[in-house]
């Protein structure tokens, strides 16, 4: 089998870059293309010397035709981007991976009340499907545009589906308590970024409302047929990289009953043959550097009478964006699911 060509546009970001070091050593993946207008000409490793001697392309102009000759193009960009570019490219033959927000909802008056930006495109927005990879598999199989989720949206969803799907909780009163590293506010100049302002300190944002409460809950709302209420409030927390989410769910009375044993099964049962899902030992505390680098998601089940806690951990960069991405474009392309993202965290 031939390798599969691949473009990314918006390769000066950190998913951008982080899309880089992964395809850089994928087995089936030949990168053709790095698009960015502002760094034209310039090679790749110039910004990230990291990558010297392991991609040796040079900063392309996406309006050169570069990508139209590629099998599948990653999108790494700011909302609107990938819209626009899209359907020409789909048009052609070329598969497409949206890392930002342009084809994850649905509902375009949702998406334009939260992203504030008319979505120029429902056309292609009707064949998105939503790339979650372990509860999405079957439809990304044939997919040509996928919505990668969003970092927050993948540890809520994997972390209350097997609660929901199999009816134990209540859906009208779920709980997620989540923070992330600085990385995930993107690769850009801003106060609030800034290492003297993120820097040993601990804040919540977002509280009356995040870009990522709708997404969550429309796909929590294909899971079960309860009416579903999500409270969900972010924090930033001054590390670079790593995600925790916190998720409270309360029993429904004729789940109370069960033991902690059985709640356990429930989550490795439907986890088992997920190599990107790790349940831990009941009351395990996972830890974000245990899966920093790699794209693995931990996860771990307390219990506080009849509430449920489940700990969920994942690199927000890799689980959480580029990992994920190149995940849904395995399946798309009837590969290995794990072929070039079998890293292990990386520990100090």
């Amino acid at each position: 089998m031939s390798k599969i060509k691949v473009g990314i546009v918006g390769g000066t970001g950190y998913t951008g870059v982080e899309l880089l070091r992964l395809l850089a050593r994928h087995p089936d993946v030949q990168l053709r293309a790095i698009t960015s207008r502002s760094e034209n000409g310039v090679p790749v490793s110039n910004m990230f010397p990291s990558l010297r001697g392991v991609v040796d392309l040079k900063f392309s102009d996406p309006a050169s035709g570069i990508l139209e000759a590629c099998d599948a193009v990653f999108f790494a960009t700011p909302h609107g981007v990938a819209m626009a570019q899209a359907p020409a490219l789909l048009d052609k033959g070329v598969k497409v991976i949206d890392l930002g927000a342009d084809f994850r909802l649905q509902d375009t008056e949702v998406f334009e009340k939260w992203y504030k930006l008319a979505h120029s495109t429902p056309d292609a927005l009707k064949q998105a499907v939503y790339g979650l990879s372990e509860l999405n598999r079957e439809h990304i199989k044939s997919a040509r545009l996928v919505g990668n989720p969003g970092c927050y949206p993948t540890t809520m969803q994997l972390g209350f589906y097997p609660l929901l799907k199999n009816n134990l909780v209540s859906a009208n009163a779920l709980i997620a308590d989540c923070k992330s590293g600085v990385s995930g506010a993107g690769r850009k100049a801003e106060v609030g970024t800034l290492f003297c302002e993120a820097g040993d300190t601990f804040k919540a944002y977002g509280v009356s409302g995040h870009r990522h409460t709708p997404e969550t809950l429309e796909q929590l709302t294909k899971m079960t047929a309860q009416k579903v209420n999500l409270i969900f409030t972010p924090h930033l927390t001054p590390m670079i990289r790593g995600m925790h989410s916190t998720l409270y769910a309360t029993l429904l009375p004729e789940a109370v009953a069960m033991s902690n044993d059985e709640l356990q099964k429930v989550f490795e049962s439907t986890y088992v043959k997920e190599p990107f899902v790790d349940v831990m030992p009941w009351g395990s505390h996972p830890e974000t550097r245990s899966v920093r680098g790699s794209n693995m998601l931990r996860m771990a089940l307390h219990r506080n009478g009849d509430v449920v806690i489940v700990l969920v951990v994942q690199d927000n960069l890799v689980k959480g964006a580029a990992g994920q991405a190149v995940q849904n474009m395995n399946i798309m392309f009837g590969l290995e699911e794990t072929a070039g993202l079998l890293g292990v965290g990386l520990v100090p």
